[in-house]
């Protein structure tokens, strides 16, 4: 794969030049971008997966949605459906996408709805008769028709965008000049022990001028699964089957990975066939089978529920004040622009 890559360099050079001249089409307004009488955050990164945008959208509902009333729009990665879908008692992995099905379920205050036209995608949502007070754009980072009033960008911790290169060469969806359009950077996936020193030496690594953020990962103490729940310290010491179908399933892995344990990594929002079920029950024989929260949502039905589980995580800050700046943003916008 590298040296496939090294052969594709060139290719590489024709990807930032067409990614930088439509980035400045859309800066000098040649290109539109549209503005709504909505406060709208937009999460993304730099990067084609793996910096822990779900985590991340869900930390910014239940920060908001005690107060107001919250939508997440997303495109809706490998749906079968087509156009706007607004989520509801129908809703399904297959209709809307893994991650908007999760925060669907999870979130059943909230309204999720998935569109490849974010533009379109808000004006639909802005009709509703219960129309949102906040609209929260999932990976939409790249998507320009629409301007945002609050960009956050997210750049894994063992993966900083200054480190890495344009696709294909590396992993970039665009030039880390990128960077200037964000409102804050939050670097996930961190250590819980992160210095001081070490995230200020992150800080200027990056180059930015922006709010710095860092956040962990954070694992539930359960498993959980339909038929119910167990401690995961039961499950670090017994043998079971790990399956996650994510882009970087190493943390994962290595917080329940003992001995015993096997694990099986397919790709990023993998859809699992019936012969993907029967390889993970043929290495189970029997025993659980823990995988992730997005990964649940795709083989749920097509498991037996008493060996499925999965385990929940979420993001925490090491630093103060980002609950605040959201907050500030959202209680005095009222117009994006």
């Amino acid at each position: 794969m590298n040296f496939l890559r090294k052969i594709l360099f060139p290719l590489a050079f024709l990807y930032w030049l067409i990614t930088f001249i439509r980035n400045w089409l859309y800066d000098i307004g040649i290109f539109k971008s549209h503005s709504f009488d909505v406060p709208i955050i937009a999460v993304g990164n730099l990067s084609v997966g793996g910096t822990g945008k779900t985590p991340q959208i869900e930390y910014l509902i239940r920060l908001l949605s005690e107060k107001y009333y919250v939508a997440v729009l997303s495109r809706g990665y490998k749906r079968l459906s087509k156009g706007f879908v607004l989520a509801d008692e129908n809703a399904t992995a297959s209709s809307i996408g893994d991650e908007p099905y999760q925060f669907h379920s999870k979130f059943p205050k909230i309204q999720v709805a998935v569109d490849a036209n974010r533009k379109n995608g808000i004006e639909q949502l802005l009709e509703l008769s219960n129309k949102p007070e906040v609209i929260l754009l999932d990976d939409a980072f790249q998507h320009r028709k629409v301007k945002a009033g609050l960009y956050v960008l997210l750049t894994a911790y063992d993966d900083l965008f200054c480190d890495d290169f344009i696709l294909p060469f590396g992993n970039l969806r665009e030039s880390a000049l990128g960077k200037k359009r964000a409102d804050m950077i939050i670097v996930t996936k961190c250590p819980k022990n992160l210095s001081e020193l070490a995230q200020y030496e992150i800080k200027e690594k990056l180059q930015v001028k922006q709010l710095v953020y860092f956040t962990a990962i954070e694992y539930d103490d359960f498993v959980f699964g339909v038929d119910g729940k167990c401690s995961v310290s039961e499950i670090q010491q017994e043998s079971s089957v790990l399956v996650a179908g994510i882009a970087k399933p190493k943390l994962f892995f290595d917080f329940l990975k003992n001995e015993n344990n096997e694990t099986i990594a397919f790709s990023d929002h993998h859809q699992f066939s019936t012969q993907d079920c029967e390889q993970i029950l043929a290495k189970a024989k029997g025993r659980k089978i823990i995988t992730t929260e997005k990964d649940f949502v795709r083989l749920n039905g097509l498991l037996p529920n008493s060996q499925l589980y999965y385990l929940p995580i979420k993001a925490v800050f090491l630093n103060a004040n980002f609950d605040k700046t959201i907050e500030d943003y959202v209680g005095k916008s009222s117009r994006n622009g």
